[in-house]
């Protein structure tokens, strides 16, 4: 037996998973979550996951491997964490921690090593279409930001590859999402504005505050209440209301970024051709399949003339297990 350990580092929270990897697979073994803000860096994290790992499964835990996956860009095993002010390098962690191989990778990178740990039940799908096994993934997230990756097959294996495609340039497609463009440039002073800057959760709050200063759906005194309090997620509340399809102007921001996360998720599924599968993760997805598949998104994400016929060969699937970042650096720390 080998023993891995998986971590997912974020800016809010960081999970950690002992994993048993044997000729069967991987078992997981002891999990548990810490608030990173709490933290100077994540060695003291880890060292206080293993002394608690060892009372729980009551004998000393000594991973072989590690793989981490961290929201940020990550080169040469280094990436430094601005929201933390964590800088992680892996040769650093393998001595602190007495490991002998540490990997630090993209989380959506590690999302796509962790498609490959999904069952079914893991999964919801928008576009059934078999998948081709020797065909390339593709992986679209929104969150916090936008995230994009790819996996393409390799000699029986695949390779797993992060990107940072959420910041190419938002192209709007109508009148209204120039005049969104226009209103992001002057809100947030911007010279140009990227696709991650619509569609994600800070974008779901600029839609709804375009809209608002459109003057055509009145704000509710009940959403108006919960945006005044500084405490609140407002992509989550906005979300929410218009899910509940209780407030016009929340409802009316759902349907515009639904359209533009479609539109979006058709651009990478032609740069990227995923026979394999397109994958779409991250936080919001996963709490809004419904409108996913009801509204605009593959109206939008087929609305490419002609080249529609090639987006409809396409799988398409909502990938919703949280967990699929850990998983994924479980399966990477096992097989480097």
């Amino acid at each position: 037996m080998t023993l891995l350990l998986a971590g997912d580092i974020g800016g809010t929270k960081t999970i950690l998973q002992l994993v048993a990897a044997t000729d069967t697979g991987l078992t997981p073994l002891y999990k548990n979550k810490y608030p990173s803000q709490e933290f100077p860096d994540l060695t003291p994290i880890v060292e206080t996951f293993l002394q608690e790992a060892a009372q729980e499964l009551e004998q000393p835990q000594h991973p072989d491997k590690a793989c981490f996956a961290i929201a940020g860009p990550v080169e040469n095993d280094h990436c430094t964490l601005t929201n933390l002010s964590w800088e992680l390098e892996g040769r650093r962690l393998e001595k602190d921690l007495n490991i002998p191989r540490i990997t630090l990778i993209n989380d959506f990178a590690a999302i796509g090593y962790g498609i490959f740990g999904l069952s079914e039940d893991d999964q919801h799908i928008l576009q059934d279409i078999p998948p081709d096994p020797n065909g390339a993934i593709a992986i679209l997230g929104a969150g916090t930001g936008l995230g994009q990756g790819y996996v393409i097959p390799q000699s029986g294996d695949y390779r797993v590859f992060s990107s940072e495609g959420g910041h190419t340039d938002f192209a709007p497609r109508t009148l209204q999402e120039y005049q969104l463009l226009e209103y992001v440039k002057i809100t947030y002073n911007l010279e140009r504005v990227s696709v991650e800057r619509i569609v994600s959760g800070q974008g779901i709050v600029a839609i709804y505050n375009f809209l608002k200063t459109q003057g055509e759906i009145p704000e509710s005194p009940e959403i108006a209440q919960k945006l005044a309090d500084p405490s609140q997620d407002f992509g989550v509340v906005i979300t929410q209301a218009g899910l509940a399809k209780g407030d016009a102007l929340s409802e009316a921001t759902m349907d515009l970024f639904i359209s533009l996360y479609g539109a979006e998720a058709g651009n990478v599924a032609l740069k990227f051709l995923p026979y394999g599968g397109l994958y779409i993760a991250g936080g919001i997805a996963a709490n809004i399949v419904n409108l996913l598949q009801a509204g605009d998104f593959l109206p939008s994400y087929r609305n490419k003339g002609r080249m529609t016929p090639v987006l409809n060969k396409i799988p398409i699937r909502v990938i919703t297990n949280p967990q699929v970042g850990l998983i994924g650096a479980g399966i990477c720390a096992s097989k480097f």
